[in-house]
């Protein structure tokens, strides 16, 4: 309690609760899992389980339980420890206030540290406007700046992170933040060796640097070296057992092997730290779909799904196990969802995006079909839920769907062209869509890459499909977004 007496008589010192800090995660990672929530005005620390920082807090709210370096404080513990990254931003926003009593507001630093958490919360383009205002406040430091180069990397911005990794050189080109940027930089422009080089030159500066490990492994992966890759993430999780990315990296490398039961276990480590990501939830789906356990993949799928997974590989996965279990109606629920996703992601502005979320502004079952790009997986859902509103009577909607297809030079063109000819059979007339209505443009390939590991995007999603309503008879508007899922 030494350190306690002495930020009792002295609360400015940031040293002493960096070492508290330290003390109290070395005591949770020894007795379990701390879960540090954000708690009233004053923000305190509520731990589960852990007698220490339950003295430490009954022993500090008396007398600072209103002092601004204890919520900072407090909100450090949550953001670099905890993973509570929703609470840690509620005090960074309160000590941002311009309040008299509020020092730390306009500091460069509780900018920083708002730009980390909104990156760990997967909010890049909020994170990316903090690191730039924190650019100008502070061009000379380079604190987190490796997180800004891992959002600028999966932006695939090569001018923004070559213009970050020269400025970090001429400042200081032997911190390990500036390897770990100009490793980002060669990764980016896919020079896997020379990124190896520099994230071993961090790792000589620094060797509890957890990302240079993670990111290090990730390199080796892609050169197919899976021994040193491994190494890699186990020594990331070694220095930083909460760091979910070496957790999934591990998982990842094992699938690669199709070891799937050593890849479940991983995944499960990476899922438990962040139970909001949907990426850990689909990448247990995809072990659980490889070892034929449809139950559990169907579940895990449904998690990612209800943790807005706005990429759409949830919704597209979880289409065809229902279809494969013979569940029509949730099979098409998924598939909508699908097509609608990767509409707003190839089409809607985000303004767009934000409104549809709202239910407001939805675009239109015409709109979808002609505004998507076709690929496989688009392809797919067009036909099968061609076949799904045939059978429930909706002939218009799925001659709208089958014209889209016919443009389509895989397999389901002749299947859509058969499905007119049938539905023309009945005394219809539907005409074919000409093939220079298409939407345009390639989209890039939505595997998941390690990318996932420098950060993502964080769009809207749905809730977990389920239910027995039929959807045919919200078709007549050509909007299948009027339904609850």
């Amino acid at each position: 309690m030494v350190l306690v007496e002495s930020l009792l008589e002295f609360p400015l010192n940031w040293s002493a609760w960096l070492d508290l800090s330290e003390v109290l995660v070395s005591g949770a990672n020894g007795n379990g899992n701390a879960n540090v929530n954000a708690n009233g005005a004053a923000g305190g620390v509520v731990a589960a389980n852990i007698n220490m920082e339950q003295q430490v807090e009954q022993a500090l709210q008396p007398t600072l339980a209103t002092h601004y370096m204890y919520h900072f404080f407090c909100a450090h513990l949550m953001a670099h420890h905890h993973s509570a990254h929703e609470d840690a931003l509620v005090l960074l926003e309160r000590l941002y206030e311009p309040l008299p009593d509020q020092p730390l507001f306009q500091s460069p630093h509780v900018k920083t540290q708002l730009a980390v958490v909104h990156y760990h919360l997967r909010e890049l383009e909020q994170a990316l406007v903090w690191f730039k205002e924190t650019a100008i406040d502070d061009p000379y430091s380079l604190d987190h700046k490796d997180v800004y180069s891992n959002i600028l990397y999966v932006k695939e911005d090569r001018v923004g992170l070559s213009h970050l990794a020269h400025e970090a050189v001429v400042i200081d080109k032997y911190r390990p933040e500036t390897c770990c940027i100009v490793g980002n930089y060669y990764s980016l422009k896919q020079q896997r060796h020379k990124a190896v080089r520099y994230f071993q030159r961090a790792l000589k500066l620094d060797r509890s640097y957890t990302s240079a490990w993670t990111l290090m492994g990730h390199e080796y992966v892609e050169l197919k070296q899976t021994e040193q890759a491994m190494e890699s993430y186990r020594r990331a999780v070694t220095v930083s057992p909460k760091d979910y990315r070496a957790w999934y990296g591990l998982g990842q490398t094992y699938e690669f092997l199709n070891m799937y039961l050593y890849a479940l276990f991983y995944y499960r480590r990476a899922a438990t730290l962040r139970p909001y990501d949907p990426r850990m939830w689909c990448a247990l789906g995809q072990c659980f779909s490889a070892l034929h356990k449809i139950p559990d993949a169907i579940r895990a799928y449904e998690r990612a799904v209800a943790q807005e997974d706005n990429e759409g590989i949830a919704t597209q996965k979880l289409a065809t196990l229902y279809r494969q279990g013979g569940r029509q109606e949730e099979a098409a629920k998924c598939y909508l969802r699908h097509l609608e996703l990767r509409y707003m992601i190839t089409c809607a502005a985000p303004e767009q995006h934000q409104n549809q979320q709202h239910n407001a502004n939805a675009p239109t079952l015409d709109a979808i079909v002609q505004g998507i790009v076709l690929e496989s997986i688009e392809a797919e859902a067009l036909l099968f839920l061609a076949q799904y509103y045939k059978s429930h009577g909706e002939f218009d909607t799925a001659a709208l769907l089958c014209s889209r297809l016919v443009e389509y030079p895989g397999p389901e063109k002749e299947q859509a062209k058969g499905l007119l000819r049938d539905l023309r059979s009945r005394g219809r007339r539907y005409p074919t869509r000409s093939s220079s209505s298409s939407g345009g443009g390639a989209r890039s390939s939505r595997s998941q890459s390690h990318s996932h590991s420098r950060g993502g995007n964080n769009n809207g999603g749905m809730n977990t499909p389920g239910g027995n309503e039929s959807l045919a008879s919200s078709s007549n508007q050509h909007s299948p977004f009027q339904f609850s899922p």
